[in-house]
Protein backbone atom coordinates (compact mmCIF):
# COMPACT_ATOMS: atom_id res chain seq x y z
CA UNK A 1 0.00 0.00 0.00
CA UNK A 2 1.35 3.56 -0.95
CA UNK A 3 2.04 5.96 1.88
CA UNK A 4 -1.36 7.83 3.03
CA UNK A 5 -1.57 11.64 4.17
CA UNK A 6 -3.59 12.83 7.07
CA UNK A 7 -5.97 15.46 6.53
CA UNK A 8 -5.37 18.53 9.05
CA UNK A 9 -7.65 21.64 8.29
CA UNK A 10 -10.14 22.48 5.59
CA UNK A 11 -11.53 25.84 4.49
CA UNK A 12 -14.76 26.62 2.00
CA UNK A 13 -16.57 29.48 0.66
CA UNK A 14 -19.19 28.76 -1.06
CA UNK A 15 -22.89 29.17 -2.00
CA UNK A 16 -23.79 28.26 1.13
CA UNK A 17 -21.28 29.65 3.55
CA UNK A 18 -18.51 31.89 3.72
CA UNK A 19 -16.45 29.55 5.76
CA UNK A 20 -16.21 25.65 6.02
CA UNK A 21 -18.26 25.13 9.59
CA UNK A 22 -21.10 27.26 8.43
CA UNK A 23 -20.76 25.17 4.63
CA UNK A 24 -20.92 21.90 6.01
CA UNK A 25 -23.89 22.89 8.59
CA UNK A 26 -25.72 24.25 5.75
CA UNK A 27 -25.16 20.89 3.52
CA UNK A 28 -25.79 18.73 6.47
CA UNK A 29 -29.51 20.53 6.99
CA UNK A 30 -29.67 20.04 3.00
CA UNK A 31 -30.16 23.52 2.56
CA UNK A 32 -28.65 25.41 -0.87
CA UNK A 33 -28.01 28.69 -2.05
CA UNK A 34 -30.24 28.38 -5.86
CA UNK A 35 -31.47 31.57 -7.14
CA UNK A 36 -32.15 32.83 -10.13
CA UNK A 37 -29.38 34.73 -11.81
CA UNK A 38 -28.81 37.55 -14.10
CA UNK A 39 -28.52 34.89 -17.14
CA UNK A 40 -31.56 34.37 -19.25
CA UNK A 41 -32.87 30.87 -20.52
CA UNK A 42 -33.91 30.06 -24.31
CA UNK A 43 -37.29 30.22 -23.28
CA UNK A 44 -36.54 33.92 -21.70
CA UNK A 45 -36.49 32.83 -17.96
CA UNK A 46 -34.24 33.36 -15.57
CA UNK A 47 -31.66 30.66 -15.41
CA UNK A 48 -31.05 29.73 -11.71
CA UNK A 49 -27.92 29.24 -10.21
CA UNK A 50 -25.58 29.10 -6.86
CA UNK A 51 -23.62 32.30 -6.73
CA UNK A 52 -21.39 32.80 -3.57
CA UNK A 53 -22.51 36.12 -1.35
CA UNK A 54 -19.42 37.87 -1.72
CA UNK A 55 -19.26 41.37 0.36
CA UNK A 56 -17.80 42.97 -2.82
CA UNK A 57 -19.07 42.49 -6.15
CA UNK A 58 -15.77 40.97 -7.60
CA UNK A 59 -16.20 40.02 -11.32
CA UNK A 60 -13.54 37.25 -13.21
CA UNK A 61 -10.15 36.67 -11.90
CA UNK A 62 -10.28 38.86 -8.96
CA UNK A 63 -13.30 36.75 -8.10
CA UNK A 64 -12.06 33.49 -8.16
CA UNK A 65 -8.84 34.78 -6.31
CA UNK A 66 -10.18 36.00 -3.15
CA UNK A 67 -12.21 33.41 -2.76
CA UNK A 68 -9.28 30.44 -3.21
CA UNK A 69 -7.46 33.16 -1.17
CA UNK A 70 -9.88 32.77 1.78
CA UNK A 71 -10.06 29.09 1.80
CA UNK A 72 -6.60 28.96 1.64
CA UNK A 73 -5.91 31.43 4.68
CA UNK A 74 -8.76 29.53 6.52
CA UNK A 75 -6.53 25.98 6.11
CA UNK A 76 -3.86 27.76 8.15
CA UNK A 77 -6.27 28.92 11.24
CA UNK A 78 -5.64 25.82 13.32
CA UNK A 79 -1.87 25.57 12.59
CA UNK A 80 -0.53 28.79 11.68
CA UNK A 81 3.26 27.61 11.56
CA UNK A 82 2.01 25.43 8.40
CA UNK A 83 1.96 28.43 6.58
CA UNK A 84 5.77 28.95 6.22
CA UNK A 85 6.29 25.31 5.09
CA UNK A 86 3.77 23.98 3.09
CA UNK A 87 3.55 23.40 -0.64
CA UNK A 88 0.34 24.36 -3.05
CA UNK A 89 -1.80 22.61 -5.36
CA UNK A 90 -4.63 24.28 -7.23
CA UNK A 91 -6.71 22.34 -9.09
CA UNK A 92 -8.85 24.27 -12.01
CA UNK A 93 -11.24 23.72 -14.76
CA UNK A 94 -9.65 21.90 -17.57
CA UNK A 95 -7.98 24.73 -20.27
CA UNK A 96 -10.26 24.07 -22.85
CA UNK A 97 -13.53 24.39 -21.40
CA UNK A 98 -15.44 27.21 -22.24
CA UNK A 99 -15.73 30.40 -20.08
CA UNK A 100 -13.24 29.94 -17.63
CA UNK A 101 -13.48 32.71 -15.55
CA UNK A 102 -9.59 33.77 -15.91
CA UNK A 103 -7.02 33.50 -18.48
CA UNK A 104 -4.18 31.96 -17.20
CA UNK A 105 -3.86 29.60 -14.57
CA UNK A 106 -0.72 30.54 -13.56
CA UNK A 107 -1.65 34.64 -13.39
CA UNK A 108 -4.47 33.23 -11.35
CA UNK A 109 -2.41 31.34 -9.05
CA UNK A 110 -0.11 34.54 -8.78
CA UNK A 111 -3.04 36.28 -7.65
CA UNK A 112 -4.12 33.85 -4.89
CA UNK A 113 -0.73 33.87 -3.15
CA UNK A 114 -0.59 37.64 -3.28
CA UNK A 115 -3.88 37.83 -1.43
CA UNK A 116 -3.28 35.24 0.97
CA UNK A 117 0.19 36.14 1.81
CA UNK A 118 0.74 33.00 1.15
CA UNK A 119 4.67 31.64 -0.49
CA UNK A 120 4.18 28.19 -1.06
CA UNK A 121 8.25 26.63 0.18
CA UNK A 122 8.43 24.92 -3.11
CA UNK A 123 6.91 25.64 -6.89
CA UNK A 124 3.29 25.65 -7.05
CA UNK A 125 1.28 23.11 -9.11
CA UNK A 126 -1.81 23.33 -10.92
CA UNK A 127 -4.00 20.36 -11.96
CA UNK A 128 -6.30 21.84 -14.83
CA UNK A 129 -8.71 18.27 -14.68
CA UNK A 130 -11.92 19.71 -13.69
CA UNK A 131 -13.62 17.82 -10.98
CA UNK A 132 -11.02 15.05 -10.57
CA UNK A 133 -8.49 17.34 -10.22
CA UNK A 134 -8.74 16.67 -6.38
CA UNK A 135 -7.93 12.78 -6.86
CA UNK A 136 -4.82 13.85 -9.31
CA UNK A 137 -3.59 16.29 -6.57
CA UNK A 138 -3.51 13.69 -3.79
CA UNK A 139 -1.73 11.60 -5.93
CA UNK A 140 1.12 14.45 -6.00
CA UNK A 141 0.67 15.33 -2.57
CA UNK A 142 1.39 12.01 -1.19
CA UNK A 143 4.76 11.99 -3.83
CA UNK A 144 5.49 15.61 -1.88
CA UNK A 145 5.00 13.99 1.38
CA UNK A 146 6.89 11.08 0.60
CA UNK A 147 9.55 12.54 -0.76
CA UNK A 148 10.11 15.18 2.56
CA UNK A 149 9.99 17.95 -0.25
CA UNK A 150 7.34 19.74 1.77
CA UNK A 151 5.71 18.97 5.52
CA UNK A 152 2.43 20.02 4.48
CA UNK A 153 0.63 20.39 0.77
CA UNK A 154 -2.61 22.59 0.86
CA UNK A 155 -5.12 21.04 -2.23
CA UNK A 156 -6.98 24.08 -3.32
CA UNK A 157 -9.68 24.22 -5.81
CA UNK A 158 -11.70 26.91 -7.28
CA UNK A 159 -14.24 27.15 -10.10
CA UNK A 160 -17.00 28.83 -11.31
CA UNK A 161 -19.54 27.89 -14.13
CA UNK A 162 -21.72 31.65 -13.57
CA UNK A 163 -20.54 34.16 -16.77
CA UNK A 164 -22.03 34.81 -19.67
CA UNK A 165 -19.49 32.45 -21.75
CA UNK A 166 -20.14 29.24 -19.73
CA UNK A 167 -23.86 29.94 -19.22
CA UNK A 168 -24.44 30.34 -23.20
CA UNK A 169 -22.30 27.07 -24.05
CA UNK A 170 -23.82 24.88 -21.46
CA UNK A 171 -27.34 25.91 -22.71
CA UNK A 172 -26.82 25.56 -26.20
CA UNK A 173 -25.21 22.14 -25.46
CA UNK A 174 -28.42 21.03 -23.72
CA UNK A 175 -26.90 20.56 -20.36
CA UNK A 176 -28.24 23.48 -17.92
CA UNK A 177 -31.32 22.56 -15.94
CA UNK A 178 -34.67 24.62 -17.02
CA UNK A 179 -37.83 24.26 -17.19
CA UNK A 180 -37.92 22.42 -20.30
CA UNK A 181 -34.65 20.22 -19.38
CA UNK A 182 -34.73 18.03 -16.45
CA UNK A 183 -31.89 16.06 -17.35
CA UNK A 184 -29.19 19.08 -17.03
CA UNK A 185 -27.54 20.97 -14.05
CA UNK A 186 -27.72 23.91 -11.93
CA UNK A 187 -24.35 26.42 -12.63
CA UNK A 188 -22.56 27.16 -9.50
CA UNK A 189 -19.33 28.66 -8.34
CA UNK A 190 -16.98 27.76 -5.13
CA UNK A 191 -13.29 27.83 -3.52
CA UNK A 192 -12.32 24.68 -0.74
CA UNK A 193 -8.73 23.75 0.41
CA UNK A 194 -7.70 21.35 2.55
CA UNK A 195 -4.35 20.92 4.45
CA UNK A 196 -2.59 17.74 4.08
CA UNK A 197 0.71 16.04 6.00
CA UNK A 198 2.16 12.79 6.16
CA UNK A 199 0.09 9.91 7.92
CA UNK A 200 0.70 10.14 11.57
CA UNK A 201 -2.60 8.79 13.18
CA UNK A 202 -4.63 11.71 12.17
CA UNK A 203 -8.16 12.11 12.77
CA UNK A 204 -9.10 11.57 8.83
CA UNK A 205 -6.55 9.67 6.35
CA UNK A 206 -6.36 8.86 2.63
CA UNK A 207 -5.61 5.43 2.85
CA UNK A 208 -6.59 4.65 -0.89
CA UNK A 209 -6.80 6.17 -4.63
CA UNK A 210 -7.56 5.41 -7.94
CA UNK A 211 -7.42 7.19 -11.02
CA UNK A 212 -8.48 5.69 -14.68
CA UNK A 213 -10.37 6.65 -18.04
CA UNK A 214 -13.97 6.00 -19.23
CA UNK A 215 -14.09 5.72 -22.98
CA UNK A 216 -17.76 6.08 -23.13
CA UNK A 217 -17.23 9.44 -21.62
CA UNK A 218 -20.61 11.87 -21.70
CA UNK A 219 -18.89 13.25 -25.27
CA UNK A 220 -17.46 10.20 -26.91
CA UNK A 221 -17.93 10.57 -30.47
CA UNK A 222 -18.09 6.71 -31.24
CA UNK A 223 -21.90 6.84 -29.25
CA UNK A 224 -20.20 3.93 -26.73
CA UNK A 225 -22.39 2.36 -24.76
CA UNK A 226 -21.59 3.05 -20.90
CA UNK A 227 -20.89 0.59 -18.65
CA UNK A 228 -19.08 2.73 -16.07
CA UNK A 229 -15.92 0.34 -16.73
CA UNK A 230 -14.05 3.82 -15.86
CA UNK A 231 -15.06 4.33 -12.57
CA UNK A 232 -15.36 0.81 -11.83
CA UNK A 233 -11.62 0.78 -12.26
CA UNK A 234 -11.07 3.66 -9.95
CA UNK A 235 -12.96 1.83 -7.03
CA UNK A 236 -11.39 -1.25 -7.51
CA UNK A 237 -7.70 0.45 -7.24
CA UNK A 238 -8.73 2.79 -4.95
CA UNK A 239 -10.38 -0.53 -2.47
CA UNK A 240 -7.28 -2.67 -3.89
CA UNK A 241 -4.93 -0.20 -1.80
CA UNK A 242 -6.63 -0.36 1.01
CA UNK A 243 -7.01 -4.00 1.26
CA UNK A 244 -10.66 -4.13 1.90
CA UNK A 245 -14.42 -4.80 -0.10
CA UNK A 246 -17.03 -2.38 -1.74
CA UNK A 247 -19.33 -4.16 1.27
CA UNK A 248 -17.30 -2.29 3.86
CA UNK A 249 -17.43 1.22 3.08
CA UNK A 250 -19.33 3.13 5.24
CA UNK A 251 -20.91 5.52 2.23
CA UNK A 252 -20.23 7.35 -0.65
CA UNK A 253 -19.62 11.18 -1.47
CA UNK A 254 -19.99 11.70 -4.99
CA UNK A 255 -20.04 15.18 -7.71
CA UNK A 256 -23.25 13.83 -8.85
CA UNK A 257 -24.30 17.37 -10.65
CA UNK A 258 -27.65 16.59 -12.10
CA UNK A 259 -27.68 14.85 -14.89
CA UNK A 260 -28.23 11.26 -15.70
CA UNK A 261 -25.43 10.10 -16.95
CA UNK A 262 -23.46 10.45 -13.67
CA UNK A 263 -26.37 8.91 -11.42
CA UNK A 264 -26.09 5.83 -13.56
CA UNK A 265 -22.00 5.39 -13.37
CA UNK A 266 -21.76 5.69 -10.32
CA UNK A 267 -24.68 3.52 -9.75
CA UNK A 268 -22.95 0.81 -12.21
CA UNK A 269 -19.46 0.97 -10.25
CA UNK A 270 -21.50 0.30 -6.82
CA UNK A 271 -23.06 -2.45 -8.48
CA UNK A 272 -20.27 -4.17 -10.27
CA UNK A 273 -18.47 -4.33 -7.27
CA UNK A 274 -20.79 -5.23 -4.19
CA UNK A 275 -20.20 -8.72 -3.37
CA UNK A 276 -22.03 -10.57 -0.11
CA UNK A 277 -23.76 -8.45 2.59
CA UNK A 278 -23.57 -5.70 3.14
CA UNK A 279 -25.00 -2.58 5.54
CA UNK A 280 -26.82 0.85 3.76
CA UNK A 281 -24.15 2.57 2.32
CA UNK A 282 -25.76 6.10 2.00
CA UNK A 283 -24.61 8.45 -1.06
CA UNK A 284 -23.72 12.14 -0.40
CA UNK A 285 -23.43 15.42 -3.09
CA UNK A 286 -22.59 18.74 -2.59
CA UNK A 287 -24.52 19.41 -6.09
CA UNK A 288 -27.56 19.22 -4.32
CA UNK A 289 -26.38 22.50 -2.64
CA UNK A 290 -24.16 24.18 -4.50
CA UNK A 291 -25.20 22.81 -8.21
CA UNK A 292 -21.70 22.09 -10.97
CA UNK A 293 -18.78 23.72 -8.50
CA UNK A 294 -16.47 22.04 -11.42
CA UNK A 295 -12.96 21.73 -10.09
CA UNK A 296 -13.47 22.97 -6.33
CA UNK A 297 -15.86 19.84 -6.12
CA UNK A 298 -13.23 17.61 -4.45
CA UNK A 299 -11.86 19.53 -1.87
CA UNK A 300 -15.45 20.46 -0.90
CA UNK A 301 -16.17 16.42 -0.53
CA UNK A 302 -13.17 16.10 1.36
CA UNK A 303 -14.16 19.29 3.74
CA UNK A 304 -17.50 17.79 4.32
CA UNK A 305 -16.22 13.73 4.85
CA UNK A 306 -13.65 15.36 7.40
CA UNK A 307 -16.49 17.29 9.23
CA UNK A 308 -18.39 14.81 9.55
CA UNK A 309 -15.84 12.29 10.75
CA UNK A 310 -14.72 15.54 13.24
CA UNK A 311 -18.16 15.99 14.69
CA UNK A 312 -19.60 12.29 14.50
CA UNK A 313 -22.25 12.67 12.23
CA UNK A 314 -20.85 10.57 8.89
CA UNK A 315 -22.55 7.75 7.82
CA UNK A 316 -20.00 4.97 7.97
CA UNK A 317 -16.64 4.80 8.17
CA UNK A 318 -14.73 4.55 5.78
CA UNK A 319 -15.71 6.78 3.06
CA UNK A 320 -15.35 6.55 -0.76
CA UNK A 321 -15.03 10.06 -2.50
CA UNK A 322 -15.59 9.98 -6.68
CA UNK A 323 -15.35 12.49 -9.47
CA UNK A 324 -15.57 12.50 -12.96
CA UNK A 325 -15.08 14.68 -15.97
CA UNK A 326 -16.70 15.17 -18.98
CA UNK A 327 -13.45 14.45 -20.95
CA UNK A 328 -13.63 10.79 -19.09
CA UNK A 329 -11.40 11.11 -16.00
CA UNK A 330 -12.45 9.11 -13.21
CA UNK A 331 -11.34 9.44 -9.36
CA UNK A 332 -12.04 7.51 -6.77
CA UNK A 333 -10.26 8.48 -3.30
CA UNK A 334 -11.02 6.09 0.15
CA UNK A 335 -10.65 8.14 3.33
CA UNK A 336 -11.32 7.08 7.07
CA UNK A 337 -11.75 8.14 10.66
CA UNK A 338 -8.69 6.97 12.90
CA UNK A 339 -11.06 6.27 15.45
CA UNK A 340 -15.19 5.25 13.92
CA UNK A 341 -17.69 7.73 16.51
Amino acid sequence: MSAGLDIVSIGMVTAVGLDAPSSCAAMRARLDGFQETRFVGSSSEWIVGAPVPLPRNWIGEERMARMAAAAISEVFEPVPDARAQAALILCLAEDDRPGRPYQEGSALLRRITEISKFEPQISSQIVARGRPSGQVALGLARKILTSSIAPFVVIAGIDSYLNKVAVSHYLGEGRLLTPDNPNGFIPGESAAAVLCRMENNGVFSLLGLGLTREYASIYNTGDLPLHADGMTDAYRRALEETKIDMNHLGYRISDLIGEQYWFKQSALASLRLLRGRHEFQDLWSPAESLGNIGAAVVPVMLGMAWMAARKGYAAGNPVLIEASSDAGVCGAAVLAARTAR
